[in-house]
């Protein structure tokens, strides 16, 4: 008997096979006759009915899937996208300027979708990113998210090499004199972070002067008790450093 010959979540093909039932043969219209008749029927309208309740629990199923699916369209996706390359650059490098913005690319998912909701919960403060934030659907976040985790710029460069050197052993040894880690202990060695720690690898320069200077004054103190001591710890000099360091790496 066939009852389902394909799914693929746009409807499904009931097969037109019909149910064969095997009965002693009897003389027609004898009573065992009228009897078969009549299971034949009730069996027709059973396997009616169960194919009508299959099709409705699958093409609800399939319905349900698709609209999560596509909570938004391709179309406002890459509108989104282009929002945000308006300010991050096309290719989410960052751009420098009066006001250094972030690069974007190849940034943790994780940690990418917790700084939009840090925006919209009121952990991070900063009057553009707020509202923008505000604006996008946790389906949107993770898209956007996945999308700009794809790319691979090379780094703007922009830094002051003559104190890369510096902070390359900041980065990866630490200051144990100020009880200041290694750097490299939670963000990698090639500073590309891991899940909910950020990638620092090509960030822009003068904005990881900017977010490790100010670190204290733009996010609220839970957001990050690692940093906290760690920033508070190192001097002007140390943070432009290690500022320069991970922004030459690809």
């Amino acid at each position: 008997m066939k009852l389902i010959t394909s799914y693929r979540g746009r409807g499904t093909e009931v097969g037109d096979e019909p149910m064969v039932l095997s009965f002693p043969s009897a003389p027609a219209g004898t009573p065992r006759e009228g009897c078969r008749r009549r299971i034949v029927k009730a069996s027709g309208l059973r396997l009616a009915l169960q194919l009508a309740i299959a099709v409705v629990v699958f093409a609800t199923a399939a319905g349900g899937a698709a609209t999560k699916a596509l909570a938004f369209s391709s179309h406002e996706l890459a509108a989104k996208i282009a929002y945000c390359q308006d300010c991050h650059g096309p290719a989410g490098q960052g751009y420098r300027g009066f006001y250094p913005m972030p690069r974007l690319a190849g940034q943790q998912v994780e940690y990418f979708e917790d700084q939009l909701r840090a925006f919209v919960e009121g952990r991070r403060l900063n009057s553009i990113m707020s509202p923008v934030a505000r604006s996008l659907s946790p389906a949107m976040m993770t898209a956007l998210a996945t999308d700009f985790r794809a790319f691979n710029p090379r780094p703007l460069g922009g830094d002051r090499r003559e104190l890369a050197a510096m902070g390359e052993k900041i980065f990866q040894d630490g200051v144990p004199e100020q009880n200041v880690p290694a750097c490299a202990a939670c963000h990698g060695p090639e500073a590309t972070g891991i899940k909910q720690i950020p990638r620092l690898s090509g960030q822009l320069y003068l904005y990881m002067v900017k977010t490790l200077t100010n670190f204290r004054k733009d996010r609220k103190e839970h957001l990050s008790d690692v940093m906290y001591p760690v920033v508070e710890s190192l001097n002007k000099r140390q943070i432009e450093a290690v500022a320069a360091y991970v922004s030459s790496l690809r």
